[in-house]
């Protein structure tokens, strides 16, 4: 049985698809400040800004995985302009993130042109107000990934 690390909609990040390495997670605050007079500026709590996620990683197409593919579907994702659903493999509900870019790295080629090895940057912005899951978009996103 293959363990989950991570799920974006129904994308799931594993060993056989696109494994991470690390997760960096940003969150801020809102503090605008306005000038006084003869005295530090007076700040005031907004609440909560944006919320971010990197996920960084490596594939290796030797080992059999469904790396390359896996990275396209992630394209095709980020290209439908979606909040998609981030759930860690331990339950933990993130919320919705919109998938703000994805780099890529291709090294360790074989004769043909095809890379060994990928390495992946994945940049996710939250995005409470989306919808989520459509499972038309999903549909769409597999039958394009699947025609390539």
């Amino acid at each position: 049985m293959q363990r989950v690390m991570m799920a974006l909609g129904l994308f799931v990040f594993s060993v056989d698809t696109a494994a991470y390495q690390s997760i960096a997670r940003k969150l801020a605050w809102r503090h605008p400040s306005a000038a006084r007079v003869g005295a530090r500026p007076a700040h005031q709590f907004l609440g909560v800004d944006d919320e971010s996620i990197t996920l960084t990683g490596v594939t290796h197409t030797s080992l059999a995985t469904l790396g390359r593919v896996s990275l396209e579907v992630l394209e095709e994702m980020g290209n439908t302009g979606q909040a998609w659903l981030l759930i860690g493999g331990d339950y933990k509900i993130y919320g919705h993130y919109l998938i703000e870019g994805l780099e890529t790295t291709h090294t360790e080629f074989y004769p043909d042109g095809t890379a060994r090895k990928i390495e992946f940057s994945l940049s996710l912005k939250r995005a409470d107000e989306g919808p989520g899951l459509i499972m038309g978009v999903i549909s769409d996103v597999a039958n394009k990934v699947l025609a390539r």
